[in-house]
């Protein structure tokens, strides 16, 4: 791998990572357009940590409260103090995160008759050169955004009301996750993370919007939500990249540089995702979404056919 292949796949990485259109499926189409061959686990996974120190510097304030929260919640639990109905916001999400991480485990489920399991699953799906598949989710990411946008044009959802000062003020809906609304989001999240090409964050956030969430609560949870679930898949590819010899295999010039980029993409791609959705701009993910997955849909199909790569003559 050379410096502008790093390069590439840093840009693509933070970019896809937070917007929602699924960062695992473009990585798979940048590496099949470019022919990329060898062995990229413990680049992938540096690229992922990149991303990582994005939103570690976006949400650094909330994360430190959200520390302060969990250690409060461990005192009132041995102290006998500890009540549901009386968390504070940021005891209440954090709760809600662990609730939406839960769905994780069942990653580690084995497969039936398979021999593996549903990690196992999704590491080959990641791994094939195929793009059809990848073309599939990304339409599914497409009708999932679409869904979302929709239930917000919805005048249940979002209404004027006067408060007791009489001020006019606009309900954009709720601005704290209850059990069913963590548990849904964390669903929606074990999906994304078997099938490249659906967007964790778009569907995540999609799944929050249907729930009736704030749409900026909905994405700071999804934003957040997404840390942990980073920093897992991280340290896991990682000891697969260290067991497959796979460190070795990529120059650390090209490691580093595939790192610095996708982290500075990142953070401005949060800020770009963000301001995007506070102006209600979301169409253009879900016409992107579903273009680039109709395209790697035919490719796919005409690849299949002919039994080889079309951009790079290699054999599927």
């Amino acid at each position: 791998m050379n410096i502008l292949d790093a390069v590439i796949q840093g840009i693509i990485q933070g970019l896809t990572e937070f917007l929602p259109v699924s960062s695992s499926g473009h990585l798979l189409i940048a590496q099949h357009i470019l022919g990329v061959r060898e062995n990229n686990l413990f680049f992938n996974v540096m690229l992922h940590i990149g991303t990582l120190l994005a939103v570690l510097a976006v949400y650094h304030k909330t994360i430190w409260n959200l520390i302060k929260a969990f250690f409060e919640i461990i005192v009132n639990i041995f102290s006998g103090k500890f009540e549901f109905k009386k968390l504070t916001d940021f005891q209440n999400l954090v709760v809600m995160l662990v609730i939406g991480l839960l769905p994780l485990f069942l990653l580690f489920l084995p497969v039936p008759g398979s021999g593996t399991d549903i990690k196992g699953v999704a590491e080959e799906l990641a791994s094939d050169k195929n793009i059809l598949m990848v073309g599939i989710s990304l339409i599914v990411t497409s009708i999932l955004l679409k869904a979302g946008v929709n239930h917000r044009k919805t005048a249940k959802f979002s209404y004027v009301y006067t408060d007791c000062n009489n001020n006019k003020k606009i309900w954009d809906g709720r601005t704290r996750f209850n059990v069913m609304d963590a548990g849904w989001v964390g669903v929606t999240q074990l999906i994304a993370s078997i099938f490249p090409g659906i967007s964790r964050s778009g569907s995540t956030l999609s799944t929050g919007l249907m729930r009736g969430i704030n749409k900026q609560t909905a994405l700071d949870y999804s934003f957040i939500l997404g840390i942990p679930a980073i920093m897992a898949a991280a340290v896991l590819e990682l000891k697969d990249a260290v067991k497959a010899g796979a460190v070795d295999s990529v120059g650390m010039t090209p490691v580093v540089v595939g790192m610095v980029i996708s982290a500075v993409v990142g953070f401005l791609s949060i800020k770009l995702f963000k301001w995007l959705l506070k102006t209600d701009k979301m169409i253009v993910f879900v016409i992107y979404t579903f273009v680039l997955g109709l395209a790697c849909v035919i490719v796919g199909v005409v690849e299949n056919y002919m039994g080889v790569n079309i951009f790079t003559g290699f054999s599927l």
